[in-house]
């Protein structure tokens, strides 16, 4: 017998999105906002690391605080990570969550195996290690259409697994971005001046396990430039400290955490160890270069290649940094439609997966 009701499609489901990082949370937002507007609910978990739940906060968006980042060691990782899973699960066991979405949460991904809950996984970077975990255990791997198809193979995906979106994730959630005038006053910065926005490199990531040293080469190259004013973002308090101490009269390092696009649309230049930042510059139209030492992974090559991002990969590169003010005509951001393009990918899945439940009890 098979019995006739709603379709999954027209369900209001509970849609659990886990948080780990900064850059997740400007990259969820929109996808929240959208879920909500097509009638589903949104439970939000986040990780205790660096700016994730101040910038919660700035957007108003609630979440449960689970854990905290594991620190530089392979082992301080594992033991965090196991930790913060068991918080997940005592979290979502009886929440009645239709799917569990992140950006690689590999506690969210182990929580969810172990509920039987369907996982959608989204990433855009093919040399993170711990994709073996994410990837294998999700019921869904969302990547940019630059993504190595020999990646996914590599973590037992497959293709019928796999979904991928136009452009970059940087483009889903900067479509809506404006532009706030006021930010560079408010920093005390001159309007002639040359503002180039660095940031260190991830170092506590995991795939980004090593120092480096030309990064450090660099921003004190920027400092020695009379006209420049570098705006340091540390990612630890001790790494703005040390300049600071030091007295260079045009550094400046923010008390608080700013609206990451805008200081970067408002920049001239901005430089980085690789990450969010740098492919925000792209989007956003803001010159850009890479220091990153690692592996560059496909999206950052796709940028390379069309000319939206340079890579300084030794200490001769750093004189050829063009110091100038950015032109600042008016450009489109983002890539219309892609959030809606993403937010289906995540929905279809929850779809089949109460397809599947719905004929199952209705031919029992």
């Amino acid at each position: 017998m098979v019995c006739v009701g709603t379709s999954p499609q027209e369900r209001p489901l509970v849609v659990w999105i886990d948080l780990a990082t900064p850059p997740q949370v400007l990259f969820f937002r929109p996808i929240v906002a959208e879920l909500e507007r097509r009638g589903h609910s949104v439970a939000i978990t986040a990780r205790d690391f660096s700016e994730t739940v101040l910038l919660l906060k700035q957007f108003g968006l609630e979440a449960a605080v689970i854990g905290w980042h594991g620190g530089k060691t392979l082992v301080g990782k594992a033991f965090a990570i196991l930790r913060r899973t068991g918080g997940l699960l005592a979290y979502a066991r009886a929440k009645g969550f239709a799917v569990a979405v992140s950006h690689n949460s590999y506690a969210q991904a182990l929580a969810a195996s172990v509920l039987r809950l369907p996982l959608v996984t989204l990433m855009d970077y093919e040399h993170q290690p711990a994709n073996h975990v994410a990837f294998r255990l999700a019921r869904r791997v969302i990547v940019p259409e630059v993504f190595p198809a020999d990646a996914l193979r590599r973590y037992g995906v497959s293709e019928s697994k796999a979904q991928r979106y136009r452009g970059i994730k940087e483009e889903v959630y900067l479509a809506d971005f404006t532009p706030d005038p006021v930010l560079l006053p408010g920093l005390g910065i001159p309007s002639a001046a040359i503002v180039v926005t660095v940031r260190p490199p991830a170092t506590m990531a995991t795939y980004h396990r090593f120092e480096n040293p030309l990064f450090d080469k660099v921003v004190r190259y920027l400092l020695g430039k009379p006209g420049v004013c570098v705006v340091f973002l540390p990612r630890v308090p001790e790494q703005g400290r040390r300049l600071v101490d030091e007295g260079f009269p045009n550094l400046v390092v923010p008390r608080a955490p700013l609206d990451g696009p805008n200081l970067i649309y408002h920049s001239d230049l901005v430089i980085r160890g690789g990450g969010t930042m740098n492919r925000e510059a792209a989007v956003l139209g803001t010159p850009v270069y890479t220091v990153y030492k690692g592996r560059l992974g496909a999206v950052d090559r796709y940028l390379l290649d069309c000319g939206r991002m340079s890579l300084i990969a030794c200490e001769r590169d750093i004189s050829h940094i063009v110091l100038r003010k950015k032109d600042g005509s008016p450009q489109a951001f983002g890539r219309p439609g892609l959030l809606a393009e993403v937010v289906e990918m995540i929905l279809t899945t929850t779809e089949s997966t109460l397809s599947k439940r719905t004929h199952h009890a209705s031919t029992v």
